[in-house]
């Protein structure tokens, strides 16, 4: 800790804290630094077989025929997710954007939407539901909800008999990150035990993941466990800091097909699609991904592993199997939950003198707080943490390009939070 500027105002029981839990986790990096590795080895491979070059990175303009690098960018992407195909466009908003296209190129009029992973995420509920805004209720598409296990798991055999009781069943949808909910995030084990057992029964069924926050987390995706397909945002795992906007949808070729038809026109799909910028932050973001996520995984393992020897529940706990790069820690009152993002947002390199409060974000039920002095708006594998504002008040920290900057988020967070 000889190496702290004064300026952030850190004392030596924060130190002490910090190192004290150091020793105690090099186990649990080397995993996942043996995950990295495979996932850079994969995504290098991807491109040597796709041949990337220069030209690939040369800005389009207008209708964007034949552009190498929007095309190039999407096959890569398909071969380090084991899919068939995939779209990656700069144009896709939010993670949320790229799984409205995904449910939106399924499903028809008639069709039954089931969700087996409980209540979706705050900002896709308008998605799915609401009256006059275009969700897929107007559309006349039913909706069913399945709860996970008490564990947090998956309970295929419910998801089963609601499927059995659907009239139209089109489509079941998981989410593999946990959201603002108290779980774990999915494993790819246990997405591969459930679409293995959901397919030997509905064959037909079309079982798309929400990718968010888990890309590169494990050495598969969910497209290499069963699911028909995947979407998530590049400003978050995928973009390795680098990627100024985008998302993505991946899987079986017919449906990604589909979904090129969703976010363009049928009839042009994936023949076009300009960007004047260039595409180069994007392979570059994708490339530097696996190491990237590794980072903020190992910044989620030391904030687990701090705030448990605190006294705080947290989830995962330390020396869990982790699927996503979230670290959630329940902070039990609302004064310590700001004078967290507080912290996190003092640790920062961009809007460090910036102070989060609550407020009334589009597509949230509720106030939220975030602490994000990002480069890139609302990129989450950035040093962040966010929190809906409720009992029990749980702050939900994600994010580090480098476990250094993480590591310094985290003894911010405890200095305002009293911890001298």
């Amino acid at each position: 800790m000889r190496n702290l500027p004064d300026g952030f105002g850190i004392g030596a029981a924060v130190c002490s804290l910090i190192e004290d839990a150091e020793t105690k986790i090099g186990e649990y990096f080397r995993s996942v630094q043996a995950t990295a590795e495979f996932n850079q080895y994969k995504v290098i491979d991807a491109f040597r077989r796709e041949n990337i070059s220069p030209r690939h990175f040369t800005p389009t303009t207008g209708y964007g025929y034949s552009d190498e690098g929007r095309e190039a960018l999407a096959r890569v992407f398909a071969r380090i997710t084991g899919a068939q195909k995939a779209v990656l466009s700069p144009h896709i908003a939010a993670g949320t954007h790229a799984i409205a296209a995904a449910l939106y190129c399924v499903l028809r009029p008639g069709d039954t939407l089931i969700s087996a992973t409980g209540a979706p995420y705050n900002t896709l509920r308008g998605v799915i539901s609401g009256k006059g805004t275009g969700s897929l209720e107007d559309m006349n598409v039913e909706y069913r909800e399945v709860g996970l296990t008490p564990e947090g798991g998956i309970d295929a055999e419910a998801a089963a008999r609601e499927i059995r009781k659907c009239k139209s069943p089109r489509a079941v949808f998981i989410q593999r990150s946990r959201g603002y909910a108290w779980r774990p995030a999915l494993t790819l084990r246990q997405i591969e035990e459930f679409c293995r057992h959901i397919k030997s029964l509905f064959p037909e069924i079309i079982i798309i993941a929400d990718n968010c926050y888990g890309e590169f987390c494990e050495t598969r995706e969910p497209t290499e466990c069963g699911a028909d397909l995947i979407a998530g945002s590049m400003i978050k795992n995928p973009g390795g800091g680098l990627a100024p906007s985008g998302g993505y949808i991946a899987g079986r070729g017919d449906l990604v097909a589909l979904a090129q038809n969703r976010l363009v026109c049928p009839g042009l799909g994936s023949e076009v699609g300009s960007y004047e910028a260039s595409y180069r932050s994007f392979f570059q973001g994708l490339f530097i991904a696996p190491h990237a996520v590794s980072e903020a995984m190992k910044g989620a393992i030391l904030a687990a592993k701090v705030f448990e020897s605190l006294g705080y529940e947290v989830c995962p706990a330390c020396g869990a199997v982790r699927s996503d790069i979230t670290q959630s820690v329940k902070i039990g009152d609302e004064k310590k939950l700001l004078a967290f993002m507080r912290g996190i947002q003092k640790a920062s390199a961009v809007d460090s003198a910036a102070v989060p409060v609550p407020w009334d974000m589009p597509g949230y039920g509720e106030k939220i707080v975030m602490a994000a002095g990002t480069f890139v708006q609302g990129a989450s594998l950035e040093l962040t943490a966010d929190a809906p504002l409720r009992p029990p008040y749980i702050a939900y920290f994600q994010g580090g390009l480098t476990y250094a900057h993480a590591k310094l988020g985290i003894m911010c967070a405890l200095s305002e939070m009293g911890v001298t």
